[in-house]
């Protein structure tokens, strides 16, 4: 069985060696307790082993509960005789075939069915082992986000924060509010060329998702071990909202959703306002956001609610005599404080819905934040009000733009990166791991409006990120690239568009502030297009 990834935490092979024919399994046991995900469990190994496999037979792969085993973590053992398989949870039974499919290349050309006599102990680093998904700049639709999970799941990647909402587009049907996805779910076009262009293409952007197949996606991520985490961004970030009911802002003004993304179109434009907050003061507003929340939360049992929260601008709540009354009302200092307060009276109201609040580390701004709240550690600068957070006992998980933000280009965050993260380099302690509840990778699509284009910048961000977020022990990036060549055949049998090594690796600093430049300011493809996209 190849060294895999992500490596577990411990594998001892056995001294007189040995080896089982995973070709040999005949039959599957699997206990009742696992089965929520039983059935990817079963498709997994019937796929890769190329036939039915019932409950009973002369080769049974059992796969039972260990009480002792915390949840996601499991324990395989192997002799020339068989293989049996105990986990502490669902999650824990689906990660240990992940373990043995991704051994034995099961499903791919390279196959090699034989397991090595010995055990292998296994759990994670970190609860929290994510992807972020923007659909709101561009709309991928159903079956790219199943076959992202599909391919989470054999990362034993578990959450899916899915970024529904933004100033460009709201892509969730809200049935009390129906001009969400009527009018704020479409635009004609989009900016193009990166930050420092005004070019504009004259692609329409549109789509949404009915709350029936949100339902659908979030029940089949389930069945693969990974929650849903829907962001509905409160309370800037909300231009398409807006355009839909322009009463949410401080002041009704008539705009469509957003078309650019910022930089140099809206000042070319003398827009200075693009980006704007909703009226705090307004009772209206809270009615909208607890309206809103009421059927989020029908829709994903997932225990966090994420409000983004990032990026609020108060200039209109200077001059708005409603923002004002509230700031005097509650004994406020300033703006930076009521939208502290906001953030709060949100997360007591999605605390009643049995959620726990999100938000980029932008919330924390106020300084009265509800220690509650799990912070979100994006900014490439260090933000000292993260580290007192947590230092207070807050939660936080890690995004760090360096190491995480897998829509920039290759050239300016190579996969080392990624790969070289970590948590105590950015100040966090090791007396303070259990406040660090995982780390995330994001792919935001200003930039991004294909299939192709999103798996390319995913891929291999996610193994890199599938390492660090599982594998506690040290670090050989030149041996971590040896095991990624040997990994590639998995993601061809997904028909991934994954870069290639000369493209994700940019070791020629002069190759890479050409790329960078020209990224940024004439073409944001310039990396793709260098790359031999066979998919």
């Amino acid at each position: 069985m190849k060294e895999i990834i992500p490596r577990p935490q411990s594998v001892i092979e056995a001294k007189k060696g040995g080896t089982f024919d995973m070709a040999k399994v005949d039959a599957l046991d699997v206990d009742a307790k696992f089965a929520l995900t039983t059935p990817v469990i079963t498709s997994i190994l019937e796929e890769g082993l190329g036939r039915k496999l019932p409950k009973e037979g002369k080769n049974v792969l059992k796969i039972g509960f260990a009480a002792e085993l915390a949840p996601q973590s499991y324990r395989i053992e192997t002799d020339e005789n068989g293989i049996g398989i105990v986990a502490g949870d669902a999650a824990g039974a689906l990660y240990a075939v992940q373990t043995l499919r991704v051994g034995t290349m099961m499903g791919t050309p390279q196959k090699n069915t034989l397991v090595p006599c010995g055990k292998v102990n296994d759990y994670p680093r970190y609860r929290w082992r994510g992807i972020l998904l923007d659909e709101a700049r561009h709309f991928f639709g159903e079956e790219e986000v199943k076959k992202l999970l599909d391919v989470m799941c054999m990362h034993k990647l578990n959450v899916l924060h899915w970024h529904l909402t933004d100033d460009q587009g709201w892509r969730i049907e809200i049935k009390k509010y129906p001009l969400l996805t009527e009018v704020g779910s479409s635009r004609p076009c989009s900016q193009i060329h990166g930050w420092l262009s005004t070019d504009v293409d004259d692609v329409p952007v549109s789509g949404y998702y009915t709350q029936e197949k949100i339902k659908e996606i979030v029940a089949y991520a389930a069945e693969r071990g990974i929650s849903v985490i829907p962001e509905i961004d409160m309370p800037a970030h909300l231009a398409a909202a807006m355009a839909a009911y322009p009463w949410l802002g401080c002041r009704e003004l008539k705009r469509d959703p957003h078309y650019y993304f910022g930089g140099r179109i809206p000042t070319s434009q003398g827009v200075k306002d693009w980006n704007r907050s909703a009226c705090i003061g307004k009772p209206s507003t809270m009615e909208f956001i607890k309206g809103v929340i009421d059927e989020i939360c029908e829709l994903f049992p997932a225990p966090y609610f994420h409000i983004g929260g990032d990026e609020a601008p108060k200039d209109e709540w200077k001059n708005c005599p409603a923002c004002q009354e509230l700031i005097r009302s509650l004994g406020l200092r300033n703006e930076k404080q009521l939208q502290g307060w906001f953030i709060n009276e949100v997360a007591k109201y999605v605390r009643s819905k049995g959620r726990r609040l999100i938000g980029w580390n932008e919330v924390l701004e106020g300084d009265i934040l509800d220690n509650d709240v799990v912070v979100q550690y994006w900014t490439p600068r260090r933000d000292p009000k993260v580290i007192k957070h947590v230092r207070k006992g807050g939660s936080v998980v890690i995004s760090k733009h360096k190491y995480f933000y897998f829509d920039m280009p290759y050239a300016q965050y190579p996969l080392r990166n990624t790969y070289m993260f970590n948590p105590y380099f950015e100040g966090f302690i090791s007396m303070y791991d259990n406040n660090v509840k995982g780390i995330e990778g994001t792919l935001w699509t200003e930039w991004i409006s294909t299939p192709s284009k999103l798996e390319f910048q995913l891929f291999p961000r996610m193994e890199a990120l599938a390492e660090v977020s599982w594998y506690g022990g040290p670090k050989n990036f030149k041996k971590f690239l040896g095991r990624l060549r040997e990994y590639m055949p998995l993601l061809d049998m997904y028909g991934l568009n994954y870069a290639k090594e000369e493209i994700y690796r940019q070791p020629n600093p002069f190759t890479r502030v050409k790329t960078i430049r020209t990224w940024y300011g004439g073409n944001e493809n310039v990396e793709y297009e260098k790359n031999d996209n066979k998919h």
